[in-house]
């Protein structure tokens, strides 16, 4: 997965957690692609997940700009 997606790139990977009980997704930087796992750079810190834990994965466009609340000026 994710073949072709270059280190830096902002990817969604949906993996499994908790026995693969359930998924979460991971969203940010593409850290690291190895052939037994994948780091992402999210907004709560690093998450490596192990491929064979990956659902779904593909790169996304770049976040919004954030906007400045009118408060704020």
């Amino acid at each position: 997965m994710l073949a072709g997606v270059p280190i830096g790139a902002r990817v969604v990977v949906r993996h499994l957690i908790e026995d693969g009980d359930r998924a979460t997704d991971a969203l940010g930087p593409l850290l690291e692609h190895t052939g037994t796992h994948l780091v992402v750079d999210t907004r709560r810190g690093r998450v490596r997940v192990a491929l064979e834990d990956v659902v779904a994965a593909k790169a996304v466009p770049p976040a919004p700009a954030r906007r400045r609340s009118a408060a704020g000026t």
